[in-house]
């Protein structure tokens, strides 16, 4: 999958995204989707599990470590086949984010480093190409 030097993607949170429902899941959805997944880095697909950690650094500078994974031990088996961003609990607790806010998930070329923003559900949309369910590809 190859990702372009400048991209914007994002994801409106549900409530299962937000922990409002109770459950526990590991990470959100990311969907199957190429246009999204050229977003995220590769993954070696033999490997069980594969993932790979990704840094994104928030408006007030705060720097955040999440996991981007593929749950894929359908191939060895089990059940899952899917892909995951993990660990992003308490960038979503303490931002206070709830279901039907958006992140903003951002990467510029040449840094490792990509852009993590929100915006709350009553802010105003921007210009959006919907790919599918609550994953969109942000027109640069």
């Amino acid at each position: 999958m190859s990702a372009h030097p400048n991209s914007t993607i994002a994801k409106t949170l549900s409530s299962n995204d937000t922990g409002e429902t109770g459950t526990h899941q590991a990470g959100i959805l990311v969907p199957k989707d190429p246009q999204i997944l050229s977003y995220f880095p590769s993954l070696d697909f033999t490997a069980k599990n594969p993932r790979s950690e990704m840094l994104f650094r928030d408006a007030a500078g705060s720097t955040w470590k999440f996991v981007f994974v593929y749950y894929n031990n359908k191939r060895f088996g089990g059940t899952r086949n899917e892909f995951r961003l993990t660990g992003m609990t308490s960038f979503i607790r303490s931002n206070n984010l709830k279901a039907g806010d958006t992140l903003l998930f951002s990467r510029r070329s040449g840094d490792e480093t990509r852009l993590l923003e929100y915006r709350r559900v009553k802010e105003p949309s921007t210009s959006v190409i919907r790919l599918s369910g609550t994953w969109k590809v942000i027109e640069a």
